[in-house]
This record gives structure tokens, C-alpha cells and sequence, in this order.
């Protein structure tokens, strides 16, 4: 019985072939699929729901583009009302759980009015976003999107491709920084009261007056936590958030009342924005513990413009992150009495002259 079976096999009567007989397997890359960008058809808000008043003076449209991993964005397109010619261009982001609709918006109409084709954008898996699921933060993802609308005002028939520049607010100044590091298609960055968020997730706040095993001692909780609800997060089917702004401040610190200012009250509300409302994800938290943004900043030959206000809680992001930087096209200019989120919003304080300046220099 058993060389009958050996025979059957031999034969391939069981659908086995024999090594000797056994096709090739041959890759031709002529004929491998090529992939395609594919965007998500998102349904975008029609009127008119930014926190800031509309400049009629400026164009305003809506549209979308989608980043290397396949996310399509959101984003609100101003541009002049009179100009030929090509134009030089500018992406706006941030601040670090605020959507277009804030401050990024304020910032991109108002240079558009200047004399910029600007994007404010929304970041991968958030506001008017795709990318599921909802509400994740990544520093790599995050970079990424800022190269992505460099992708989209490249291809755009009234942008100079070769005078782009990129705005960086709270978080989104380190992304912006990062962004500039890999991404010789940006001419030049601004960072605004800049987070460097990887820093912040990894060590706490002020983690300069901390020793190194207390910040070891910390990480490794935080390590533990995170995982736990990762269990956590899986067993229910469900991501579970990391809260916003919370509503009661009284007890917090100066700068959590400040935000609170903003993100809680009709000064700077919004009902898509992770601050105003329940926050990220909490695992999202990981990988910037795991994955520091900033690694190769002084690398960038680019020039770079970092502004934070003098009374910030987070100036020191900023002036750390300056000093790293290379070369003689560097500038590090701090706004007197500002507060942090004084350069979300506050027309009195952001140096939008001097950001124009800056821009009209190098690009």
C-alpha cells in the first residue's frame, strides 16, 4: 500500500507535482501592478465655520490631496483676488489637535491676503480627514502630511514650484522642522510657539528640571499604561480617548487656563477639534515616545524663521530646537509679553510682517 501511494504521488495523481515539473515562478515588473493614488471621496462643510471672519478680499475654496500612505486630506485653499503670474506658496498646520478651522486658517488667509497662494490643512485622521481610525497622532504620518501638500502646491498651474514654504504651529512646528529636514522641495519654515511633541510625550513638561532616573521611572509607567490600554483597546473593539482641554482649569497650571481660553470658549471652539473635545487617542502616545522628531534638524540647509512669545511655558522648545540648527539662514525671534497661545490668534502679536518679510526673502 505504501509504494502504491508513493506512486500516485510520483504521478502527481494527488495534484503534488514533483520539483523537476514545477513552473517557474517569474517576476516581471513590466507587468506588476503600478499603484495608484486613489483619493477618498470626504464630504467637506460647504459654508462658511472657521473661528476667525472671513476676508472677502481673499479667494477661498475647499479641496483634498492624499499622502504617500494613501490618507486623503482636507484642506482650505486661499489665494489673492487679483495676481498673475505664478505664485509662491505656503502650507499651513497646527496647532497640535486643532483642525483648519483655527489658527492654521487665520494664518493661511491672512498671508493669501499678502500675496501667497496658502493651504491650511487638516492633519491625517483628523477633522475633515480621512484615515481610520479616528483621531491617531504619528510623527511619521504627521511629517509626511506636510510633504503631501507640498506634493499638492507643486502640481497646482498658478504655484511657483520652486518657492514653497511650510508654517508650523504649536506641534506642528516640530512636523515642520522634521518635514524641512527630509524635504529639499521646501524653500523655507516658520515655526509659531512650537512644541517639539516627541520631546513633550517621552520626558513631561519642564523635563530639563527633572534628573534621569525620574524621567526614566516615568517613561516606564507611562510605558506600562499605554500598553495596558492597548490590551484594553483591543478586547472592546474601541479606541479609547485621551480627553482635550478639560473643563474645569481652576487648579491647573497658567497655561492649561490659556488653553482653555481658547479651545473651550467662542474665542476659539470648534466642534471637529481634538481640544475642544474628547483628544486623541490615548495610544497614540507610543510612538512618540519611541520615534524623536528633530533627529537630523541640523541638517536642513533651508532657511528657518522660529518665532515664540516671551512669556510662553514653551519657549524652551523653541530655543533648544534653534540651537541645533546650522548655518547663517537662521533666526530665532521671541515677541515680548506673548503668551503661548497668543500666536494662535492674537493679530497684535503674531509678527505677520515679519513672516511676510521672511517668506518674500526666500522663496
Amino acid at each position: 500500500m505504501k509504494k502504491f501511494l508513493a506512486a500516485l504521488l510520483c504521478l502527481g495523481v494527488f495534484g503534488v507535482p514533483l520539483a523537476a515539473d514545477a513552473a517557474p515562478v517569474v517576476f516581471d515588473p513590466m507587468n506588476s501592478p503600478t499603484p495608484k493614488v486613489m483619493p477618498e471621496q470626504l464630504e467637506l462643510e460647504k459654508k462658511w465655520d472657521k473661528v476667525f471672519p472671513r476676508n472677502y478680499k481673499v479667494k477661498h475654496h475647499k479641496t483634498t490631496f492624499v499622502n504617500r500612505y494613501g490618507i486623503t486630506l482636507a484642506a482650505d485653499v486661499y489665494e489673492p483676488q487679483n495676481f498673475s503670474g505664478k505664485l509662491p506658496a505656503i502650507a499651513v498646520a497646527g496647532p497640535f489637535g486643532a483642525v483648519k478651522e483655527q489658527s492654521s486658517g487665520l494664518y493661511a488667509q491672512e498671508l493669501a491676503a499678502r500675496g501667497f497662494f496658502t493651504i491650511a490643512f487638516d492633519p491625517s485622521f483628523t477633522g475633515e480627514s480621512g484615515g481610520i481610525p479616528r483621531f491617531v497622532a504619528s510623527p511619521d504620518i504627521n511629517t509626511e502630511d506636510f510633504c503631501a501638500a507640498v506634493d499638492f502646491l507643486s502640481s497646482q498651474p498658478n504655484v511657483d514650484a520652486q518657492r514653497i514654504g511650510i508654517i508650523g504651529i504649536c506641534g506642528w512646528g516640530g512636523f515642520a522642522l522634521n518635514a524641512a529636514a527630509i524635504d529639499t522641495r521646501i524653500k523655507a519654515t516658520v515655526t509659531t510657539t512650537m512644541y517639539d511633541m516627541s520631546r513633550v510625550t517621552a520626558n513631561g513638561y519642564f523635563d530639563k528640571e527633572k534628573d534621569a532616573a525620574t524621567i526614566a521611572r516615568e517613561r516606564q509607567a507611562m510605558r506600562v499604561k499605554l500598553n495596558e490600554q492597548r490590551t484594553a483597546d483591543y478586547r472592546s473593539g474601541e479606541y479609547a480617548r485621551a480627553g482635550g482641554v478639560p473643563d474645569d482649569v481652576s487648579q491647573m497650571p497658567q497655561f492649561v487656563r490659556d488653553y482653555y481660553a481658547y479651545y473651550k470658549t467662542k474665542r476659539g471652539f470648534h466642534k471637529r477639534s481634538l481640544n475642544s473635545n474628547a483628544g486623541w487617542n490615548a495610544t497614540s502616545a507610543l510612538s512618540f515616545m519611541n520615534m524623536p522628531l528633530l533627529c537630523y534638524s541640523s541638517e536642513i540647509e533651508s532657511p528657518v524663521l522660529i518665532i515664540h512669545g516671551e512669556k510662553a511655558h514653551s519657549r524652551y522648545f523653541s530655543e533648544d530646537a534653534f540651537k541645533k540648527l546650522t548655518g547663517t539662514n537662521k533666526e530665532l525671534m521671541i515677541i515680548p509679553g506673548a503668551n503661548h497661545i497668543d500666536l494662535y490668534d492674537n493679530m497684535k502679536a503674531i509678527p505677520f510682517d515679519k513672516i511676510e518679510k521672511f517668506f518674500k526673502s526666500n522663496l
